[in-house]
């Protein structure tokens, strides 16, 4: 009888480090880091400004290449970019010329998607992110809010297995900002939940949305602690206003205070 292999991690980074050469003067981003993410896993990164964690995420999106270690995904190494992945960057980059519906069949349209196709299920996305009717709008006519919304329904669109997110809410006010993390977990449950790697620098967001916190140092980034989040899904906002909430965040916070201070000594 042969016995089943468990399932690789759907990522996994394996003693990554990343060293940046600006003529004479060398910087290291990223030192030992050791992390395996299961499939369906949200994991945030957290850390102070200059951490790593941007340039960890790019290594695995294959925009960036380690300088030593290895990152697999699927068991499989990759050093190169794929359509499993999908990137949402800080700033929703949506092209001005095309309209809404228009930016979100971009990333089919350059996987040779039919403009049929692309558009019928460009307008299935547009609707779960709540914008139906805003079809033909141009970027410029959308709130800030309402931009990250396309640009959250292009990233599901490509219907990517791993979705990579750099900051996705820092533009937005502290309102919109917990409305918007709110729609991303109810959009990520109601696409089957894809595995997702998270920067972000605010700790209440990181818990909220999160199963797991990575923790990182100062540069150069060290995983400091990897923190498991206890709250059942689907979360609702009023859970950041528990004792439970509170006690993690306190926790988080006494644990990288220094790291943030040693940020701030190194600007």
């Amino acid at each position: 009888m042969t016995t089943r292999q468990p399932a690789p991690p759907k990522v996994e980074a394996r003693s990554l480090y990343k060293r940046f050469y600006r003529g004479t003067t060398q910087t290291d981003a990223l030192n030992d880091i050791n992390l395996t993410i299961q499939p369906g896993e949200f994991v945030a990164l957290l850390g102070a400004s200059g951490c790593g964690k941007t340039t960890l995420l790019r290594i695995v999106d294959g925009l960036e290449q380690a300088s030593k270690g290895e990152l697999l995904i699927d068991g499989t190494p990759h050093t190169e970019p794929g359509t499993d992945r999908g990137y949402v960057f800080q700033q929703d980059n949506l092209f001005p010329w095309r309209t809404v519906l228009r930016n979100i069949t971009f990333g089919l349209e350059l996987q040779g998607v039919s403009r049929k196709l692309a558009s019928k299920q460009a307008t299935d996305y547009l609707e779960l992110v709540g914008l139906k009717g805003f079809e033909k709008h141009y970027p410029h006519e959308l709130s800030g809010g309402m931009r990250q919304r396309v640009n959250l329904a292009r990233a599901f669109c490509i219907r990517p297995d791993i979705l990579l997110m750099d900051e996705p809410f820092a533009a937005l006010d502290a309102q919109t900002r917990e409305v918007m993390q709110s729609e991303l977990l109810r959009i990520w449950q109601q696409t089957d939940g894809r595995t997702v790697l998270f920067v972000t620098h605010q700790i209440d967001e990181a818990i909220f949305l999160a199963d797991r916190i990575v923790v990182m140092t100062a540069r150069p980034g060290r995983i400091k602690e990897i923190i498991d989040v206890p709250f059942v899904r689907p979360r609702k906002l009023d859970v950041k206003r528990s004792p439970e909430f509170s006690a993690i965040y306190d926790h988080i916070w006494k644990t990288i205070e220094d790291e943030v201070r040693t940020s701030m000594a190194m600007t």
